[in-house]
């Protein structure tokens, strides 16, 4: 039996477990709750800060760093032509792309489990545009947390009017830009630079793009803001699945903290060293309190130990109430270790990088593909020759073009190409041809007979293609 609770107890407690019910950006009637927060200050704020100004810096000047003529970086989806490292992959190579996305994957999978959402608060470009770059501009325009707050409950007067369009047509401008370096890593900043400065109905498409992507961004960090990692992002739903006890997460020590009471200079001795002052509710940019323990809206930003640190230095009490830690380390002091399951992660890993490293390795500037042409059987040439017709389909990933000489492998016979004596292939390209492989006929003892044709370069072999011969079945030795 236990006695009853009073009315403003059981409210009390409804609230503080609300969380558990829907996100922080959201009411209780199903409406969004707008986040004003306010400005971080602090050893790790100033640490993102310097590692978003790296951010921004590789942003921008990766576009134009070319490697043999090729940029560094280029995802074009369109074309499907995608380039990592100055190295070129094309649709034959799409068993090595799906290999590196399962790696990456793995790779996710692991730092989560080992680090939670550290690539949330420190390099997430969502994050570090909206934290770093169009919140800082808003502070200066709108003022501070405080201050946006009490501007949204004022009339529409020509001074909030000017300072909320000055902020829009800022973020629009920014959005813009950043749409023009984005779109550069999808078809390449030479073919950008031409959008810009040729005339606009050359490039319909392209200039299309740029206005929908500027559209995007500026509805992203104007309106939409922290619910691309709340209720978009796939990564931030995962969460509970990739974490476990021992991985490393922005949290509270309860064990420390409670139970919490306002601060007094003499505090009373049973109570935790959590004054309840929610200044960490207040810097947090997904509106929610870290003390009801991991939640997915978590972004793993540090501003709320920045903010707690603070204030245990003013009241005189260690810092670290808020900190790095896993549920093991707070709960059981365990300091933080490589599990079991980060260990197996890891094997599969390194095997799946291994096995990468030697698909890359062993990768081709050239890939070709010979098909006897369907529907056609084998041709009499006079009374001693049979000749197969073949197509051959060839992808030049090289920076050359490249006039290929095909020659038969192992075998008595000649190759016949038509319209020149080789199949000439352009960089970066593809290219198809057509020949003929002429055989004796006292060299066919099957109806189907393996070929090897090999593919020259100046007398250099780069390729050996297999191939069957279809010809008649001859009883002469």
């Amino acid at each position: 039996m236990y006695a009853p609770r009073g009315a403003k107890a059981m409210v009390k407690e409804t609230i503080q477990e609300s969380f558990r019910d829907r996100i922080a950006t959201v009411d209780a009637s199903g409406k969004r709750n707008w986040v004003y927060a306010q400005k971080p200050v602090g050893r790790l704020y100033n640490l993102r800060t310097a590692v978003s100004l790296g951010f921004f810096a590789l942003f921008v000047t990766l576009p134009f760093i070319h490697i043999d003529g090729r940029p560094l970086f280029l995802f074009n989806i369109p074309s499907a032509r995608f380039i990592i490292f100055g190295k070129v992959f094309w649709p034959q190579d799409f068993f090595i792309f799906g290999l590196t996305m399962i790696t990456f994957v793995i790779f996710i999978i692991l730092f989560t489990a080992a680090f939670g959402r550290l690539f949330c608060g420190w390099v997430c470009p969502q994050t570090v545009f909206m934290e770093m770059l169009f919140r800082k501009i808003e502070y200066v325009i709108e003022g501070s947390a405080a201050q946006q707050k009490l501007n949204k409950t004022r009339p529409w007067t020509a001074g909030k009017i000017t300072r909320r369009a000055i902020k829009y047509l800022v973020f629009y401008l920014l959005a813009f830009v950043i749409a023009n370096f984005f779109l550069s890593y999808i078809i390449g900043i030479k073919e950008l630079y031409k959008i810009i400065t040729e005339p606009v109905g050359q490039h319909i498409g392209g200039f299309t793009s740029i206005i929908v992507f500027s559209a995007v961004f500026f509805a992203v960090y104007a309106f939409f803001r922290e619910q691309a990692c709340t209720v978009v992002c796939p990564y931030g739903r995962l969460q509970g699945v990739l974490l476990d006890k021992n991985s490393m997460i922005v949290a509270y020590d309860y064990k420390r903290g409670e139970p919490r009471s306002k601060y007094t200079k003499k505090a009373a001795p049973d109570t935790g060293d959590c004054i309840d002052c929610l200044q960490c509710v207040k810097v947090c940019p997904t509106g929610i309190d870290i003390r009801n323990g991991t939640q997915m809206e978590c972004v793993g930003c540090t501003a709320c130990i920045d903010a707690c640190n603070a204030i245990m230095d003013r009241i005189g009490k260690p810092q670290g109430l808020i900190r790095y830690a896993s549920e093991n380390g707070i709960a059981n002091k365990e300091t933080l270790h490589y599990s079991t399951r980060m260990k197996l992660y890891t094997g599969l890993l390194s095997i799946l990088v291994i096995l990468l490293g030697i698909l890359l390795m062993s990768r081709k500037d050239i890939d070709a593909t010979i098909m006897r042409t369907p529907g056609m059987l084998y041709q009499e040439r006079g009374t001693d020759s049979v000749s197969n017709l073949y197509n051959i389909k060839i992808a030049n990933k090289t920076i050359e073009n490249i006039p290929l000489h095909l020659q038969l492998e192992d075998s008595n016979g000649r190759i016949e190409v038509i319209g020149s004596s080789t199949v000439p292939v352009k960089k970066e390209d593809e290219s198809a041809g057509t020949f003929f492989v002429v055989l004796p006929k006292k060299w066919i003892r099957e109806r189907k007979s393996m070929l090897r044709i090999g593919l020259y370069q100046g007398g250099k072999q780069i390729d050996v293609v297999t191939t069957n011969f279809l010809g008649p079945v001859t009883d002469e030795p």
